[in-house]
């Protein structure tokens, strides 16, 4: 009860209000700042913010493995929407999202994505996702930035590891960088899909070593795709134990 008064009282609101601001600000920085960076400094701001005032605390494990000025597809489970806000939050690596249209369609947050060059992903069509998909590789290679993907298609209802679709190795394999396995474990119970109130705890996230592609061709991404989800189920194993403890 005391744990849904917070919430209801103090989180929520929070959030709600922050958010708001930010989006704000991220819409005035992009009329003079059209490459994202300054946008995307911003929304790490906005995360680290969000999660304090939510009373989130997030445990970030492997960053060693990453290079900050490096370029990857980094890819996640995804089971709950405090996932982005802890990335941005924890990942030290300048990087866009592929997201799905409809968010793209939600006030200050749809700003906040279109203005600063995340890709909107049309789940429905696959003719568009391959041009999507094909678009995020030359961002990649010729930008020098790396991407996002939760490659599930969407937040696990369970908060159980679902199956990946292959646009991750395809971008990888098409812009030539390393994919990043990275597991999130303790969001989907403090935010689980069809709750709007926040839970104060504890979250980890764990990154993973690096998978090179250089040996890996397009038709070889079904293979690659299955070998990043097998890094990332490991990897959750343990983070669920530790998010648990944390608590």
């Amino acid at each position: 009860m005391l744990a849904r008064l917070r919430a209801l009282l103090l989180s929520d609101p929070w959030i709600l209000a922050w958010t708001a601001l930010m989006g704000l600000l991220s819409f005035l920085a992009s009329f003079f700042d059209r490459t994202g960076v300054t946008q995307h400094r911003l929304a790490c701001i906005w995360a680290r913010w969000l999660l304090r005032g939510a009373g989130v605390r997030v445990e970030a494990r492997g960053l060693e493995h990453i290079d900050p000025q490096g370029s990857y597809v980094f890819v996640a489970n995804h089971a709950s929407y405090l996932d982005t806000p802890a990335i941005l939050a924890n990942i030290p690596v300048e990087f866009r999202f592929l997201a799905k249209r409809e968010l793209f369609k939600l006030p200050a947050i749809g700003t906040h994505l279109d203005r600063a060059g995340h890709i909107p992903v049309d789940r429905d069509d696959p003719r568009a996702s391959v041009r999507t998909m094909t678009e995020a590789a030359r961002i990649v290679r010729e930008r020098g930035i790396s991407v996002l993907i939760f490659p599930e298609g969407g937040r696990s209802a369970s908060g159980q590891l679902q199956e990946f679709r292959d646009g991750a190795a395809y971008i990888a394999i098409k812009a030539g960088v390393p994919l990043v396995p990275v597991a999130i474990a303790g969001t989907h119970g403090l935010l689980p899909p069809g709750s709007a109130l926040v839970k104060a705890g504890a979250a980890v996230i764990q990154v993973g070593q690096p998978i090179p592609v250089r040996d890996f061709s397009l038709k070889d991404r079904a293979a690659l795709t299955r070998r990043v989800q097998e890094a990332v189920a490991g990897l959750l194993k343990g983070s669920v134990a530790e998010a648990q403890q944390t608590r």
